[in-house]
């Protein structure tokens, strides 16, 4: 009972924060890591031990698998090589560079234990960069290769955080079988995550050849998808997150939405969206919840010169040095591509000093790091205390909050300007395409309208089609690239939309209205609303993007 309330909690502040965050003016990641705090905070409040395996596979599977499915495919795989830069080398990279920092400013912390804190900080988190500065003042290109990164880089960091970790619980290290390790989680990890895609299919193939099998079993074998492939993954030993990540961005292009009926197809992206908040809501939740006692135990190791500014001070130092080293690697790998494109006669795309700041500012850390640190064995193997496990986890939940906060108050000012004024790339592209489907659709209804009946059949064959010509022409009207023209159809387009939405809101109430006189039952009314429902949100839609 105490867990099914805890729960319900929780949910209700989630909703609480979707609603706040447009009172309080800040990201809503920092919001709702400063409720759980609240939440927790008193001797009386809430509190919860995270049992880190629990948590990972829980809501990582499902948050990778839904931001790999909705990120930009064709991107990904132009900036491929910056992304990789960034998603492994940079690993490696953190993992030297901050391992030796963080040794040398709190020597009580083994080398080893330094890079098992460097490896598990090096996963970045997206989301929370997303909800942090508005996806139109920074630029696309930035945008995909911080996605991109943040996708594949938490398989390499915790991959090379589970090796730290062995190396301090067994005295030793081999590079030759760390690095044939590492080959096989990721090779196994992309295969694990294809066999489950697999797996899904031919399970909704056989659902749709049983017949009448409800909307709500196709979409449950779709939310399944993720733990699938992260529980296959990690049963032989390879990464569950890169499975959940292959499994996403596959699902749209491997065809498996073709087994799915229309309203399985609009209930799952529905729920996936709900889903999405829902998980990405609790999570920063659950982090502030943690943080409290996290800093009621300050490691004494951190205050021998002063309880307060000593802590803090190592915290931003450690978070300085992280954006530093991010900065130094996105600035080296910018001057080898600048070298690489004039070997290859090629016109090189280097980023500007404003746009490398942004880039690293916006590294933040999230709830990868949190979960990941937390795994750490209590002992070692002769059943000592693990060494400084109380300190790395400390740092790293400092580290967390401070990295988002230091890109909650500089990245927005870093990256104004960035964009320059004017149509979206995206936008324009979206416009062609709309042309170019409303063009097929109308030559395809003209070549059926002129087959066929002849008298009164093909009359009204001939009106029903000119009525459905006439709104795709309106639809290339709204498209055109000439203002004027653009301009007069939105305005006939607004009317349409104005005088659609009375007549929705008059089929609405009429519908209410027969409830209320008995005229229908209620699973008629349901029928009827889910019907307007559903007619309202694609004009929603339309008026959303003109």
């Amino acid at each position: 009972m105490d867990v099914a309330v805890f729960i319900l909690v929780v949910l209700a502040f989630v909703a609480l924060s979707g609603a706040l965050v447009r009172l309080v003016r800040v990201p809503l990641p920092v919001l709702q890591i400063a409720i759980g705090a609240a939440l927790a905070w008193p001797a009386r409040g809430l509190h919860v031990e995270i049992d880190p395996e629990l948590f990972l596979l829980v809501f990582i599977p499902p948050l990778l698998f839904g931001d790999a499915f909705a990120a930009p495919k064709r991107e990904l795989i132009e900036l491929r090589g910056p992304i990789l830069d960034l998603a492994i080398g940079l690993v490696f990279f953190t993992i030297v560079g901050f391992g030796y920092a963080l040794h040398w400013l709190v020597p009580s912390i083994p080398l080893v234990v330094a890079f098992a804190l460097a490896a598990v900080l090096s996963p970045t988190d997206a989301v929370a960069v997303s909800s942090i500065v508005d996806r139109n003042v920074v630029p696309a290109r930035l945008m995909h290769i911080l996605e991109g990164e943040s996708l594949l880089n938490d398989a390499s960091g915790l991959v090379m955080f589970r090796f730290a970790t062995a190396a301090a619980l067994t005295g030793s290290f081999s590079l030759a079988a760390a690095s044939l390790t590492f080959l096989y989680a990721v090779a196994a990890g992309i295969l694990a995550g294809v066999a489950a895609l697999i797996i899904a299919a031919k399970a909704l193939q056989i659902l749709g050849r049983i017949g009448g099998t409800p909307a709500e079993a196709q979409v449950l074998v779709m939310i399944l998808l993720p733990f699938v492939s992260y529980l296959i993954a990690e049963h032989v030993g390879a990464s569950g997150i890169l499975a959940a990540v292959t499994a996403g961005l596959l699902t749209g292009t491997s065809g498996i939405f073709r087994f799915l009926s229309v309203s399985a197809r609009i209930q799952a992206m529905s729920l996936w969206s709900t889903l999405a908040f829902i998980f990405n809501g609790a999570l920063f939740i659950l982090l502030g919840l943690q943080l409290p006692d996290i800093i009621r135990k300050v490691p004494p190791e951190l205050t021998s010169r002063h309880w307060l500014f000593e802590p803090a001070l190592t915290v931003l130092l450690l978070t300085l040095c992280l954006i530093g080293l991010r900065f130094l690697w996105i600035w080296i790998g910018d001057i080898a591509a600048g070298i690489a494109a004039r070997l290859g006669k090629r016109e090189a795309e280097p980023f500007g000093f404003r746009v490398r700041l942004a880039g690293s500012v916006a590294g933040v850390r999230g709830a990868i790091t949190l979960a990941g640190i937390l795994s750490l064995p209590l002992a070692l193997q002769d059943g000592s205390a693990f060494p400084a496990r109380d300190v790395v986890i400390f740092l790293a939940a400092g580290v967390i909050i401070c990295s988002l906060i230091i890109a909650s108050l500089a990245l927005p000012r870093i990256a104004r300007g960035l964009v320059e004024p004017g149509e979206d790339p995206g936008a324009a592209e979206e416009r062609r395409a709309r042309v170019g489907a409303a063009n097929a659709a109308i030559a395809k209804i003209e070549s059926l309208a002129g087959e066929g009946e002849e008298g009164e059949v093909a009359e009204a064959r001939l009106a029903v089609a000119d009525s459905i010509v006439a709104g795709y022409r309106r639809r290339i009207a709204a498209s055109d690239e000439a203002e004027e023209a653009r301009t007069e159809a939105r305005e006939a387009g607004r009317l349409e939309l104005e005088l659609r939405r009375a007549g929705i809101e008059a089929e609405r109430t009429a519908v209410r209205a027969m409830f209320r006189s008995r005229e229908i039952n209620d699973h008629t009314m349901r029928a009827l609303l889910s019907e307007i429902t559903l007619t309202e949100a694609l004009l929603k839609s339309r008026r959303d993007r003109k």
